[in-house]
């Protein structure tokens, strides 16, 4: 059997898994700590700091993701010095970030926008010399890359690297120069990308999507001459399911089928011949 531990987490004694983080301790009691670089696909990097915490004994806070629980530890989730901490961090990353919340894609699905209402944090409390007029990257037929809304957490680098084995992604430059980019920094549609779009799912902001061609469908559903075929992945019709608070895996092909149907579309049903091996 392995070896368990006990520490003090806001008050609560939690039992847990030596060689098991703080943060993972902290959820085992359901106390949240925020975060944003830390994901439970990937690595632990440790890079954005909002999970700090206090842990008495120690005059600097502790990245509770990255360090393991220890027996006899205290630890405050909630004090004033994290909290003021935590505040301060937060008003850094959106000093450097495009903060176009109103008309963003991810507006009130972003990470950073949940975290910034919480903490009570606008784009006023510092002015970084870092924001630049970066140009948006629509060379790829499938994602979009705005680094102007990047806060260089590196998920996607890890995603890229962990999960598909690509590497399509890098960190390039160091301190005010560093950048989530590519290979020579070629355009998304130059790179060995595979266009799987996992960057985009673990991406805490609007700093890579998928591309959008509404007003292309659009025009395309309005003209006359033209029959419009849609043609979905499989999985779509689970995920969105999901989307709409169903229990995974349940499909919900009428209900895409119905909302098809009120675009305008026509829906003509293919059948597709089975394969004879």
């Amino acid at each position: 059997m392995s070896e368990t531990i006990k520490l003090n987490i806001d008050g609560n004694i939690v039992s847990i898994e030596k060689g098991k983080s703080i943060l993972d301790a902290a959820k085992k009691v359901n106390i949240k700590i925020p975060t944003l670089c830390h994901h439970e696909d990937l690595c632990v990097a440790g890079n954005c700091r909002i999970c700090v915490v206090e842990q008495e004994g120690k005059n600097t806070l502790t990245p509770s993701c990255s360090t393991p629980a220890e027996e006899g530890m205290v630890i405050n989730t909630s004090s004033p010095k994290v909290r003021m901490a935590r505040k301060d961090l937060m008003a850094l990353l959106v000093s450097e970030h495009d903060t176009q919340c109103l008309t963003c894609y991810r507006s009130t699905n972003c990470e950073l926008q949940d975290l910034s209402a919480e903490y009570n944090v606008d784009n006023s409390v510092y002015l970084s010399p870092l924001k630049e007029n970066f140009e948006i990257d629509r060379s790829s037929w499938s994602i979009e890359k705005d680094d102007s809304k990047c806060i260089r957490c590196q998920r996607c680098v890890r995603t890229c690297a962990e999960l598909q084995h690509v590497n399509a992604l890098a960190v390039t430059g160091r301190g005010k120069d560093m950048r989530i980019s590519t290979f020579m920094h070629l355009p998304m549609n130059e790179i060995v990308c595979t266009n799987c779009g996992q960057c985009i799912i673990h991406c805490p902001t609007a700093a890579l999507t998928e591309r959008r061609y509404y007003d292309e469908i659009w025009e395309a559903i309005d003209d006359p001459e033209k029959h419009v075929v849609i043609n979905t992945a499989p999985s779509v019709r689970v995920a969105l399911g999901e989307m709409l608070g169903y229990p995974v895996g349940t499909r919900v092909t009428g209900k895409m089928v119905a909302a098809l149907k009120k675009m305008g579309l026509y829906l003509i049903p293919i059948l597709v011949p089975t394969l004879q091996l």
